[in-house]
């Protein structure tokens, strides 16, 4: 569904288990707590409550649950996915973005996601974690690529990867009051043109860079 050329989304492929190891994005510009930032892959893929829709929706956050974490030696590993839900309004694609407060308590607007749970595959942690996070269903079109990057936390190394994966949006209304870890403060469509601007971390603008044509934003 681009945007400018009025080509529709492709069709949802079906996702391949070896898509099961991707990573989660922070940058340059990353929070204080990465210690360190490495970007897997040139792009590509790495194998292996409702308000009223359009207006923010608040809500105080509160601390997230332990999920989807797994220690080896003095490193936890930890896995997590996401992405960009789109919409077409007005001929002009949109992303649905969340807003999460920072530790210096400003407003930093980013992709939703979250850990992998149980037995889940990265693609259905993504559509799951979006879903809960915007409030907006999605049906899975193309993985968009992976990060990883190192981080500490309670005296703890952490080596977090996070998969993302572009949705077009079928259904749901915007909101953060589903978001079961109550870190999502704020969700908002966001025109794609405007995602290099409104994205904090500088690995996620990448992320949204690599949907390319699709999201009809020049990228």
């Amino acid at each position: 569904m681009s945007a400018s050329s009025g080509r529709p989304l492709p069709r949802a492929r079906a996702p391949r288990e070896d898509l099961s190891d991707a990573v989660e994005g922070a940058g340059a510009a990353a929070p204080a707590d990465v210690a360190a930032v490495e970007l897997s892959g040139t792009g590509a893929p790495r194998t292996g409550q409702r308000r009223a829709e359009g207006a923010p929706a608040h809500r105080t956050p509160q601390a997230p649950r332990a999920r989807g974490s797994r220690a080896r030696g003095a490193t936890v590993e930890e896995t997590s996915a996401g992405g960009l839900v789109v919409r077409e309004a007005g001929g002009v694609a949109q992303v649905a973005l969340i807003a999460r407060v920072n530790r210096a308590g400003r407003l930093e607007w980013c992709l939703p996601k979250g850990h992998l749970e149980g037995e889940e595959t990265p693609v259905e942690a993504a559509v799951r974690e979006i879903a809960e996070e915007t409030g907006i269903l999605g049906e899975p079109v193309r993985p968009l690529g992976t990060i990883d990057y190192w981080f500490t936390a309670e005296g703890r190394r952490i080596h977090k990867t996070v998969h993302h994966f572009l949705l077009r949006a079928t259904g749901g209304r915007l909101g953060v009051e589903g978001d079961p870890d109550a870190e999502a403060v704020e969700a908002a469509w966001v025109p794609a043109p405007e995602l290099e601007r409104r994205l904090a971390f500088p690995n996620e603008r990448r992320i949204a860079r690599a949907a390319g044509d699709l999201l009809g934003d020049g990228g």
